[in-house]
């Protein structure tokens, strides 16, 4: 007899503007090949409204998923929450979790650069660990670096109920491809929502996009906007202000630094750039989850790297296409496999 198909159960807050969003967007397609899937939405303190993420709300339709809002109770042979910090400002949890395996993905790195904590991490488990019966509760982090915050906070903090699962959970990067130009300019950009700890320091931004360049297009900049650190030669938008296809139209190198007590867990935006393209740039931590794919620089190599490049416009055709053929580690198929595992893995199979 054919075993029957597992119940997943997905909780997520589905306000979150950026890759939370678009990465669970992915995943629920995968998820339906797996088993039968549901959908339930939190109403927590760190939205207001009922506005879902567009990626979200498109992808919930394409599949025929509905979006179940704040269930007193979710039972489900496997429960899947994204990103606990959506949590960090409530006292409750308000949906009573019943599973044989509550999976917990990390998406916000536990620790920052420093040491910090990138936000109250214990307020936001033990509000999960409060209202869940569970056989097995597995952290999953998304990325090698994520892993290592997620290592670094356990073990400074007693949190034995806590496994970790041996597998990245990682973004599925199924993206359609466009070919890289033989003929690239000097023709910069950034993108990603905005946020000080998003955005790096003015003079980092002025040695990653100085006037010398073609063009300087800084899409999310909407704290920049506002205030007189303008620069004239930068073409800003505020995020969602200019479609994303548009924005890799206006540029040829993806140049990617954030703040220094910020670093991506995945960096959802570095694969984007490489799947439309373009030669994407960015520090070594961060360049280090696309496995060569991401071109590893400090601020003040990224004017050289690219005079290279335009002296040599084949191999930027061939890096560009290396890279791409790289995020096949991150292919649908990939992350199956992945879930697959977690879904079946026994109460031993935890890291």
């Amino acid at each position: 007899m054919a075993a029957a198909r597992p119940t997943i159960a997905y909780l997520i807050e589905p306000r979150f503007p950026g890759g939370t969003s678009a990465a669970v967007a992915q995943e629920l397609a995968v998820a339906k090949t797996l088993g039968d899937v549901r959908v339930h939405a939190v109403s927590s303190a760190m939205f207001p409204g009922r506005a879902v993420a567009p990626v979200l709300e498109d992808a919930l339709d394409r599949l025929g998923l509905s979006l179940i809002w704040d269930a007193p109770e979710i039972s489900a042979d496997a429960v899947i929450l994204h990103n606990p910090a959506f949590l960090k400002f409530d006292t409750a949890m308000a949906t009573r979790v019943l599973t044989k395996h509550l999976i917990v993905v990390t998406h916000e790195n536990f620790v920052r650069p420093g040491g910090a904590e990138g936000f109250d991490v214990r307020h936001c488990l033990d509000l999960i660990d409060r209202d869940s019966l569970a056989l097995q509760k597995s952290l999953a982090p998304i990325s090698a670096h994520n892993r290592d915050t997620v290592q670094s906070w356990l073990s400074r903090h007693s949190q034995a109920r806590w496994g970790v699962l041996p597998e990245d959970w990682h973004n599925i990067c199924d993206f359609e491809l466009t070919a890289p130009t033989d003929t690239p300019r000097v023709r910069r950009g950034r993108h990603s929502r905005p946020g000080f700890e998003k955005f790096p320091s003015l003079d980092v931004l002025d040695a990653c996009f100085p006037a010398t360049a073609e063009a300087n297009v800084l899409l999310g900049a909407d704290l920049l906007l506002p205030d007189g650190s303008i620069r004239p030669h930068w073409t800003m938008f505020p995020f969602q202000g200019v479609e994303v296809e548009r924005y890799f139209e206006m540029i040829d190198f993806m140049v990617y630094f954030t703040g220094s007590t910020w670093r991506e867990s995945f960096g959802r935006v570095l694969a984007e750039g490489i799947a439309a393209g373009k030669l994407v740039i960015s520090d070594p931590q961060t360049a280090a989850t696309f496995h060569g794919a991401v071109v590893e620089a400090s601020p003040d190599q990224v004017d050289g790297i690219i005079a290279g490049y335009l002296r040599e416009p084949a191999r930027y055709v061939a890096d560009v296409a290396r890279a791409q053929e790289a995020l096949g580690r991150f292919a649908p198929i990939s992350f199956r496999d992945v879930l697959g595992r977690a879904l079946w893995m026994d109460a031993q199979g935890a890291a």
